[in-house]
């Protein structure tokens, strides 16, 4: 059974991305709500759509590897864990439990992610040859999330969910959900579309806006925070607040509240 848990926790989660971006890809011609045109789209990117779909599997190619290894490693470790949960289960609401790893998951990769982060934009050389990847794309694709250099992709989101799996002590089955709803998140914030009623502009400052200001030239040295909190941007000073405006010729865009 836990190796069935473990072979899901390497596919499903890639297969809610492909999924979970198909659907906003095909949401894309709403262009009431887009944060950019489509001319914008095509006359800014530098990448095209194929390649960053090529791009992204080779990391999930990646990924699925590192995870595969992972799970072999602490494959014993969470054989004498079952007993001890089953014990704290009894004692603790699982729903608590879970919420607590949950918790505890966001926050390890959000620290992670945004210290390196950070530090490839300041570092000239890891940006001009390695984070730049991801800027190539300004008008960002849904699909596009997980768009990075093959070096990036691993030290940043494959090694970074590797310790939120490891510190937060989730198990196989839990890290199925916890790693579809980080994708799923990742790929609003690239979406490129405001629509009303979406549950992430609700309860997450994190955004697609705040997230396309950081794609832009004026807030490349801001809003470094993802997936989940803006806690750090707030914390070191590198939070750019913004407005949502109607743009000329219809849709909105995010507008710095400073230069």
């Amino acid at each position: 059974m836990e190796l069935n848990d473990e072979v899901l926790a390497i596919i499903v989660p890639i297969i809610v991305y492909w999924v979970y971006s198909g659907i906003y890809l095909m949401l894309g011609s709403l262009e009431n709500y887009r944060l950019h045109s489509k001319s914008d789209e095509e006359a800014k990117n530098m990448v095209s759509k194929r390649e960053v779909a090529k791009g992204v599997l080779l990391q999930q190619v990646v990924q699925a590897g590192v995870a595969f290894i992972m799970f072999t490693l602490t494959r014993n470790d969470h054989e004498q864990k079952v007993s001890a949960d089953s014990i704290e289960e009894q004692q603790t609401s699982l729903i608590i439990v879970l919420a607590k790893q949950f918790f505890i998951g966001m926050l390890v990769v959000d620290t992670w992610q945004y210290f390196w982060h950070r530090y490839m934009h300041l570092n000239k050389f890891l940006y001009r040859h390695i984070h730049s990847w991801h800027h190539r794309m300004v008008v960002s694709y849904s699909f596009g999330a997980q768009y990075n250099h093959p070096i990036e992709g691993l030290l940043l989101d494959t090694l970074g969910g590797a310790l939120a799996f490891c510190i937060s002590g989730m198990t196989p089955r839990t890290s199925i959900y916890f790693f579809s709803f980080a994708a799923i998140k990742g790929i609003d914030d690239h979406c490129g579309l405001w629509l009303p009623g979406n549950i992430f502009h609700i309860f997450f400052w994190n955004n697609t806006a705040y997230h396309d200001v950081h794609h832009q030239l004026y807030g490349n040295k801001y809003n470094f925070s993802q997936p989940f909190f803006i806690t750090w941007d707030k914390i070191l000073g590198t939070y750019m607040p913004y407005t949502l405006e109607k743009r000329e010729g219809g849709g909105l865009q995010a507008k710095p509240k400073r230069p």
